[in-house]
């Protein structure tokens, strides 16, 4: 089986590095703040309606005018979002003496995408596209923009100055000509579309594929997508950064039409909203892993199990399971292929059935990931009161799911340290070091075991460590999916360097956000779920001289686990 999935990861590992699909990913996470933002306005204005309280009209309006004015032009800021990430894709491919200009193609993108949107009325304008409606037309105009600009700058299709013009007067005319291309381009296009069909680009997506957001809402389609984000992160490739970006349209319009039907009073009734796929398919991360630690920690009888259980606890609570994931492992283990895909499916279909048979609200509200499930399922309901017994049943059900699969590992592993133990005590080394010896495996990659071991030379490498970073000024970034496990890798080297007086400052960021701030770094450290995304991030490494170092599933928990080790990894590695 194993044999079959390392051929087929290749493959998923190129959709997942793919520019355009990066650029639609990063392009969205880029307008995150803005979901968040405009959810606390929207919360703050219908929570209170679940114990019945009502604010007074005026004061209802006046919160959403936060809402209506930020997510109402989501899809505006994502064309920009997603022209400007592509274009930093296209830019490593040009000399570092001829580059687009990023603010530029922000602007065209933006300027083109309204020309395609805006619907024009007696009495003004619909801005209705420019919102979560728009969201595919915004992704299509981010991805066009880009390659406009690319072959004229390539190709020096702009307006040349003498070179005495100052440098910011001659840029603005070097993106005359590409700028005017792409809107005239669109202009035209959007013309010709309304002469053809009578109605506008985002409009006519949304009639088009409308069978298929009917169909992500059935048992058939949740389960789909539930099951390939599992599928692909059991071969090692980053699940969401492969579905997210198909999907993510239909989430957010399922969002916002679950909002409006709450305002007006009836059933909140979509079931694919934003956060369903955060705490219901993702129930404690990809694979509905949030009850696994408290199991490792409750009732594994492995040393090994019981340590991955209690280190994995805390982050696994908060959505964060790479712990879990390459601790266990379930990556590339056959044992928990099933329960892994199995899980998120069945949670979806509860999730589903509570809301279409039992009449539960659907989610209308947008919280951040790492808020734990079962707090966000009750919260982005607005805290319907079925979202308790939702959120009892799902803990209950994917215990009942992954109890035997388990204990059969379980079993599995007592044997085999019962026989290393043994083995250790066959050649005099006394059972209590064995046990410390099996939990070290845990927590350290093979490579570290043996010579973490030897306490002279654990400490050795700690003073040489320390005596680098108190004379060399070093600044890491640890790239992850989501910024979950690189927030915990970097907190312990800020924490560590600031307890000893180093020079060394880290910084996290999930992978697409901020990545301008490469520049000013000395080392990125890539976490091994972004694996696939190793060719790109080589090319922006290489461009500013910063060393790029990549890791193993369990070597990077371990670095997350313990500052020494990170911090002599940092210091080995430079």
């Amino acid at each position: 089986m194993n044999k079959m999935f390392e051929k087929l990861k290749p493959a998923f590992e190129a959709v997942a590095a793919n520019k355009y699909v990066s650029a639609v990913r990063d392009g969205f996470i880029a307008c995150m703040p803005i979901i968040i933002f405009s959810s606390i306005f929207m919360m703050i204005a219908y929570v209170p309606n679940a114990w019945g309280y009502y604010w007074p009209d005026a004061v209802t309006n006046t919160l959403m005018i936060a809402y209506n004015y930020s997510m109402g032009l989501l899809a505006l800021f994502v064309a920009g979002t997603t022209a400007k990430n592509l274009t930093d894709s296209k830019n490593l491919d040009l000399p570092k003496t001829n580059q687009i200009n990023p603010v530029a193609v922000i602007i065209a993108a933006e300027i083109a995408f309204i020309i395609l949107s805006i619907v024009p009325l007696k009495t003004g304008v619909d801005l209705t596209y420019l919102g979560t409606q728009g969201l595919i037309c915004a992704y299509i105009v981010g991805l066009i923009v880009p390659n406009i600009y690319y072959v004229c700058i390539k190709n020096n299709v702009t307006v040349k100055l003498p070179p005495q013009v100052p440098g910011n007067i001659a840029q603005s005319f070097k993106d005359l000509i590409p700028l005017g291309l792409s809107v005239t381009v669109f202009w035209l296009f959007g013309f010709l579309f309304k002469m053809a069909t009578g109605t506008v680009v985002p409009r006519w997506i949304i009639q088009v594929l409308s069978p298929v957001f009917s169909a992500s809402e059935t048992y058939v389609g949740l389960c789909i997508i539930a099951g390939a984000m599992a599928f692909f992160w059991f071969l090692g490739v980053q699940g969401p950064s492969i579905v997210s970006p198909a999907v993510m349209p239909i989430m957010i319009a399922d969002t916002a039409a679950n909002l409006a039907q709450y305002q007006a009073g009836v059933h909140v009734s979509h079931v694919f909203a934003q956060n369903a796929m955060d705490y219901v398919m993702n129930f404690g991360g990809t694979g509905s892993t949030f009850v696994i630690a408290y199991v490792l920690v409750l009732l594994a009888k492995s040393k090994q199990l019981k340590a991955i259980g209690t280190a994995a606890i805390v982050p696994a609570s908060f959505s964060v399971n790479e712990p879990v994931l390459f601790g266990l492992p379930i990556i590339m283990n056959p044992i928990f292929f099933i329960p892994f895909l199995l899980t998120p499916m069945v949670n979806i279909s509860l999730f589903k059935f509570f809301v279409t048979t039992l009449g539960m609200n659907g989610m209308m509200y947008y919280l951040p990931w790492t808020i734990p499930a079962p707090i966000g399922i009750v919260a982005a309901t607005g805290f319907a009161p079925l979202s308790f017994l939702l959120v009892l049943v799902m803990i209950v059900v994917d215990v009942l799911i992954f109890l035997p699969f388990f204990r059969q590992y379980d079993k599995q592993l007592v044997a085999e340290e019962a026989e290393k133990t043994a083995e250790l005590a066959a050649n005099g080394v006394q059972p209590a070091l064995a046990g410390a010896t099996a939990s070290a495996t845990v927590a350290a990659p093979a490579a570290e075991v043996t010579t973490t071991t030897v306490g002279d030379t654990a400490t050795a490498a700690k003073t040489n460590s320390e005596d680098y970073f108190k004379e060399h000024e070093v600044n890491v970034m640890v790239i992850c999916a989501g910024g979950g496990t690189s927030g915990i890798l970097a907190n312990a080297l800020n924490k560590l360097s600031k307890e000893r007086g180093l020079k060394l400052s880290a910084a996290a960021r999930a992978y697409g956000q901020d990545m301008d701030l490469i520049q000013n770094m000395d080392m990125v450290i890539l976490a091994p779920q972004m694996e696939s995304m190793k060719g790109n991030l080589e090319k922006l490494t290489s461009k500013y001289g910063v060393k790029l170092v990549t890791t193993t599933g369990r070597q990077y928990i371990a670095l997350t686990n313990d500052g020494d080790m990170a911090l002599e990894f940092v210091e080995s590695n430079l």
